[in-house]
Parts: C-alpha cells; structure tokens; sequence
C-alpha cells in the first residue's frame, strides 16, 4: 500500500494542483529515503524547476520537471504526498522526511511514518531504463484480455503471485488481488497456467472492474493511505473478501478462509465459489 487506485489518485491531484508551479525551496530532513541522489544533488537539480506534469507509472508518482529530470516517489507502506499552505499537522509534521517549497507558498511534503518509500530523481533515460524493466500498465488500452491471458498461461506460479509481479503487471498489490481473484470466482492459489479461457476472461474483468470502482473512490484507507490534502479514500467498505477472514462471503455465504500460505501475505477467499 499505496497501489494503483491510491497511487493514481494522488498523481492526478498533484498534477492538477502542481503544473506549472516552480520549487522554490529544497529541504531534507532524512536522507534515508533518498535514491540515486544526495540531498545537496537534489537541491541543486531541482531549485528552479517548473512541475510540467504529475502522473503514475506502476506504484510511483512522477514529478516531470522543466530541467527534463523527473522526481519519482515510491510511497510503499506509509509514504504519503501532501500538499500544505502552512505547517503541517502535529500528526504529520514528524514524519515529514523532506518538502518541496513552491512559488505559491505551498509546500509538497514526503512524509512516512517508516520510511520504507523511496524519492528518486532521474534523467529521462534513467527513467525509460527504469520504467522499461516493468509490467504492463492495466489502464493502458493495450492491456486486453489476450494480454492477460498470455501472461498466465506462461507461469506455474500462483495466480495471485502472478497479479502482483511488477514485471508483468504493475500496480496491483496484495489488497486487489484477492479482490480481482473473488471477483473472478478464481481461487489466488491455482497455478496461473492451468486456468481457462473463460476464467482468464472474469480474472481480467475482475482486476478493471476492482480498479476502476477503486479510484472512483479515490483508494482504499485500509490503515496509512490518505491523498494530497489528507483525505481518506472511500473504497474500504467496499472490500468483498480483504480485511474480513472469518466473515461470510457476500456472494454465497460461505465462511471466508484467511491464509498466508501465498508467498506469506495475508490471502482471503471463499473455498465454494472460488475455485
């Protein structure tokens, strides 16, 4: 967490409310979450700079900046975007790991709590390099069903395992793949090759239909997820099966059966109507 609805939602406020805004003002208070750049690189590449676009590639934000450099912020766990027009909140203000000071007086702070998320800043061939070794986009128009399928009948692995590998599929984490796979009637621990057409047909129809309803509720705050200004996504009680082990299937009215046995993260199905 975040994944792509959460990841989506928060590029698509910033580059509503970033193009076209200049940095002003680098500060970094834990280096730790920096890649490929020092605080002092950073602070020299980016002073200057006009924010010509925000957008998402898999689960990163991209900053596209006038330079031709590209700010790529990673939330992983507990990363987070917000936008301020003063201090930020008690709540936030500790884990405000660097900002980014803007000509309209606002402030783009990274803040996480852990500090497992990662901010890079890459030329763009760095970025293309980068960007090259990683999935497909699912809201990419050339995302079909045939695509999908290839990439199932090609491993043995789990399907779930499969959703979530951002060598094939980016964006998707651990939250709607079990809510791709119940929406399919798939159970996530089949081997990916062994599904049929059909089958392969509802998993891709599950995954758009899960991500779609998604962003329009702007992501999901199942614990640290919150957009640009602070706010909670909706998505959260419309979780068919993460989340809720234990209680009946909404579809059939099976008990659901919580396991970690799919590469040790946290899996709900229901063993009647997902087989």
């Amino acid at each position: 967490m975040p994944e792509l609805p959460e990841t989506e939602t928060i590029a698509r406020d910033l580059d509503r409310e970033l193009r076209g805004r200049a940095i002003t003002e680098v500060v970094v208070r834990k280096g730790d979450v920096l890649r490929e750049v020092t605080a002092a690189s950073l602070r020299k590449h980016v002073l200057g700079a006009t924010i010509t676009s925000a957008w998402r590639r898999a689960k990163c934000v991209v900053l596209d900046l006038s330079s031709s450099d590209r700010i790529v912020v990673q939330p992983r766990f507990t990363g987070a975007l917000l936008l301020s027009a003063g201090p930020l909140s008690e709540k936030e203000a500790p884990y405000s790991t660097l900002h980014f000071a803007l000509d309209d007086g606002r402030d783009l702070h990274y803040r996480d709590i852990r500090r497992l998320g990662t901010v890079s800043l890459m030329s763009a061939e760095r970025f293309e390099a980068y960007a090259g070794a990683l999935g497909a986009e699912p809201l990419d128009p050339a995302f079909t069903p045939a695509h999908l399928s290839v990439l199932l009948r090609g491993s043995g692995q789990a399907v779930k395992k499969v959703l979530m590998d951002q060598r094939m599929v980016v964006g998707i984490g651990n939250i709607y793949a079990n809510e791709a796979c119940w929406r399919a009637g798939v159970d996530p621990s089949r081997a990916a090759r062994d599904l049929a057409d059909d089958e392969s047909q509802r998993l891709y129809q599950g995954s758009v239909s899960v991500r779609t309803e998604s962003i329009a509720e702007r992501g999901t705050s199942f614990r640290d997820y919150v957009d640009a200004s602070g706010g909670k996504g909706g998505f959260e009680r419309l979780l068919a099966v993460y989340g809720r082990g234990g209680e009946p299937c909404q579809r059939c009215g099976a008990r659901l059966i919580e396991t970690h046995a799919i590469d040790g993260r946290t899996t709900v199905l229901c063993a009647r109507c997902q087989r």
